[in-house]
């Protein structure tokens, strides 16, 4: 028994260290950690257990049966982040460049049901090269359960992808599944088609970053959350994500004690929001003023920045906060900012997360642009999100909140629970000058003075409709609150509502806007 428990320390020595010493240095070299010092960065320490360190593929054909690494070329198993069980693969570079292959993806798919019985969530570490070729279709078949197993998954435990390699084709489709995609800048890329495929296809001369790096796809195409600049600033921030959700959707986000106090005023709110609703200032330091401890974990902060999503605490319960952004485009709702935040409202929904929403919005994006690019269906996809979700729900008008936006952005008559609003809102179906020009366009084109009647009329449209009792009058706003009682106004509110349960009518899925 000694004898084969000898051999056993160094045969798993011996897979630990990989096939070949100068794989792991040339890993090194590029500035990217190997798949195990990946994992020891991301769970807790000494808590990682792996499952499967001896598999062997079977392929035959292609040199492949002289070539047989033990784990083929990924690492699975569970360890604990603070505390908490999570499911992690990944892809080993060393081994066949990490490349996809049948009993690499039986792995895979063995971890992600783990995952799904246990209730737990799941990480993968992506640094693979896609399909493993030489084992052609069993491969794309692998591939295949793996994105079945995202998609059953989804909205019942959260899926988190690191992207720590260049990944193509299926290797980029898995973790488009998923709920939230880590980059690290140079080193990760994710495409369908490589550049050399571009080119020979397009004519399109592109580098790999250009055409799939960090920065593009978390600022331009939006398939990327977070960008980061090293991996362990990336792997960092994944273990922070993980502390702010729940398990599984059946369980509530974790409660963390705050020495913030609940009662705290937030006196700095009345300077940080001009009354003016031309004037522009940044919501994030709104979010910050009310957050606990000023702290918030913005969600796709470069992409669609006109529009903030952002995961808190409000008196140590974590809240997802949707908000306008006058800073950008003056906060207006156009494509891209609609399905940020449809996404969002989802996936708080899905994890039991209550939704704050801060209103400052001009209305939707007008253009030709917008208009061809489906502002339409892809503005409903947002509101189809709010009308879906059963988590509690608070609306805080802060100023201006005009036309469709106004409902769109979880007004009442959409299902918000609690709607509250500050001496500075206006609510309205556009301002006051648009308003005048078409309801007296006659009276002014009539006049003597057409200006001073113009100013005329927009005061008095003003006074009649955009007073800020106007909507609280009528009972869409439950009340007009002083904003320095911000905070507290909204953790008790939560507090009401934390036990809130609603049922969905039954059927097997809704058909939302695509």
């Amino acid at each position: 028994m000694r004898e084969r428990v000898d051999e056993l320390t160094a045969l798993r020595e011996s897979v630990h260290q990989g096939p070949d010493p100068s794989a792991t240095r040339r890993q090194h070299d590029k500035g990217k950690l190997t798949a195990h010092e990946r994992i020891a960065l991301l769970v807790d320490e000494g808590s990682f257990h792996e499952i499967e360190p001896f598999r062997r593929h079977r392929a035959v054909g292609f040199g492949m049966e002289d070539r047989k690494p033990h784990s083929d070329g990924v690492i699975t198993g569970w360890g604990m982040v603070e505390g908490r069980t999570v499911f992690v693969y990944a892809h080993d570079f060393r081994v066949f460049g990490g490349a996809l292959g049948e009993a690499h993806a039986e792995k895979i798919h063995k971890v992600m049901d783990l995952a799904a019985a246990a209730g737990a969530p799941l990480v993968g570490l992506n640094d693979g090269a896609g399909a493993r070729i030489q084992e052609g279709v069993t491969a794309l078949a692998g591939y295949g359960g793996i994105f079945q197993r995202h998609t059953r998954n989804s909205g019942v435990i959260p899926q988190i992808s690191v992207m720590l390699g260049p990944c193509a084709g299926g290797a980029a489709y898995s973790p488009a599944l998923t709920d939230f995609v880590f980059m690290v800048r140079d080193t990760s890329q994710m495409f369908i088609t490589g550049p050399d495929v571009v080119q020979a296809v397009t004519g399109e001369k592109i580098d790999m970053n250009g055409l799939g790096g960090a920065d593009v796809h978390a600022g331009v195409s939006g398939v990327a959350t977070f960008a980061y600049d090293d991996e362990e600033s990336c792997l960092a921030d994944v273990r922070y994500l993980l502390s702010l959700l729940p398990a599984n959707n059946r369980e509530l986000p974790p409660v963390a004690h705050s020495d913030d106090p609940a009662d705290r005023t937030t006196d700095a709110l009345l300077d940080l929001v001009p009354s003016d609703p031309q004037q522009s200032y940044d919501m994030r330091a709104v979010i910050a003023e009310i957050a606990d401890d000023g702290e918030h974990f913005e969600i796709s902060p470069t992409w669609a920045d006109n529009i903030l999503c952002a995961l808190i605490r409000l008196d140590g319960h974590v809240t997802g906060v949707i908000a306008n952004q006058p800073a950008v485009l003056a906060g207006v709702l156009d494509i891209h900012a609609s399905e940020k935040a449809a996404r969002f409202v989802q996936l708080c929904d899905a994890f039991n997360i209550p939704l704050v929403t801060l209103v400052d919005v001009p209305g939707f994006l007008p253009g030709v642009a917008q208009e061809h690019g489906g502002i339409i269906r892809h503005g409903a996809k947002l509101l189809y999100a709010y009308c879906n979700a059963t988590v509690p729900r608070v609306q805080l008008i802060l100023r201006k909140a005009y036309g469709g936006a106004y409902i769109v952005m979880d007004s009442r008559s959409i299902g918000a629970d609690i709607s509250l609003a500050w001496p500075t809102n206006e609510i309205a179906v556009m301002g006051a000058e648009g308003a005048a020009n078409v309801i007296f366009r006659r009276e002014i084109a009539a006049a003597d003075d057409p200006a001073a009647m113009r100013a005329q009329k927009i005061k008095e449209y003003r006074s009649e409709l955009l007073h800020p009792y106007y909507a609280a009058e009528r009972g869409l706003v439950d009340d007009v609150i002083d904003p320095r009682h911000t905070r507290l106004t909204l953790i008790r509110a939560l507090d009401m509502l934390r036990g809130k349960h609603a049922d969905l009518p039954s059927r097997k899925h809704g058909n939302p806007p695509v």
